[in-house]
């Protein structure tokens, strides 16, 4: 009998040395926790050391506190990925039940996040601005760099504020009819997430702040572990990847096109009203 995957792919069934083997069947439940957790991993590897030292700055008066919405940020985000973790690791186990009365936990986590991170963009830049603005010579020419690398990373941010919810909601859609397209795209949505703890790794070579070329890719790789299971277990690309990149790609190039272009910095600055 065909499987689901070559009825889709509409071709005949073809030899799957890899079907039914215990291998094979562990990897098709756990490359999803494997996933969920690497995410968990970038994250705490950028932001854990890049928090110690703003910490550290604001012990020494450098810079002013954080401010409370990135808090509640920081409080969001981090639940939201181990909410992610969490379901995969449900359903690996056979806690579909429980896996189904958690996830209305993401109907709550997942706007709250959206609306803080588009809170949070304007509170760090108008915070920066404030203090370029108190500075006085080199502390002030370098302020105003860190304005403008910042009005470059808002494009990230605003990818990651419109992409995030839309894939979200595309995964949420897909629950019941199609939970291969669920479990794909709720790990993908968050993926969109990632250039915010992968460009503070400290130690990744990266072409940031000069262009957001590396973080593109690294998110890619980020994914690779579950998309090439998929290619070798399938023999095709499941549809999620092909929905993902379609929306992935194009944002991806306008956002290299429009980095640190002079049309941008204005536009960034009508934007946030500064």
């Amino acid at each position: 009998m065909a499987t689901v995957a070559e009825r889709f792919a509409g071709h005949a069934p073809q030899p799957d040395m890899l079907s039914g083997t215990p291998r094979a069947h562990a990897i098709d439940r756990w490359i999803y926790v494997f996933t969920a957790a690497s995410f968990i991993g970038i994250t705490l590897a950028g932001f854990v050391p890049d928090s110690l030292m703003k910490v550290d700055a604001v012990a020494a008066g450098k810079r002013p506190p954080f401010p409370l919405v990135l808090h509640f940020h920081a409080m969001l985000m981090g639940s939201f990925l181990l909410l992610l973790f969490a379901q995969t690791w449900l359903m690996a186990t056979g806690r579909r039940a429980l896996h189904i009365r958690l996830g209305i936990l993401a109907f709550a986590i997942a706007p709250a996040l959206v609306v803080v991170g588009f809170i949070l963009v304007p509170t760090n830049y108008h915070m920066l601005q404030a203090a370029e603005q108190a500075a006085s010579g080199a502390a002030r020419a370098g302020l105003q760099q860190a304005l403008l690398i910042w009005e470059n990373i808002m494009l990230i941010q605003i990818r990651i504020g419109i992409l995030f919810p839309l894939l979200l909601a595309i995964g949420l859609r897909a629950r019941a009819a199609d939970p291969g397209l669920h479990k794909r795209m709720m790990i993908l949505a968050t993926a969109m997430a990632l250039p915010a703890g992968i460009d503070r790794i400290p130690w990744l070579p990266a072409t940031m702040p000069d262009s957001p070329l590396s973080a593109d890719l690294y998110t890619v790789v980020a994914i690779s572990p579950m998309l090439v299971w998929d290619v070798v277990r399938n023999r095709r690309v499941h549809k999620a990847y092909w929905v993902w990149f379609a929306f992935f790609l194009p944002s991806a190039v306008a956002v290299n096109m429009m980095w640190n272009t002079p049309w941008w910095h204005q536009t960034a600055i009508g934007i946030l009203g500064a």
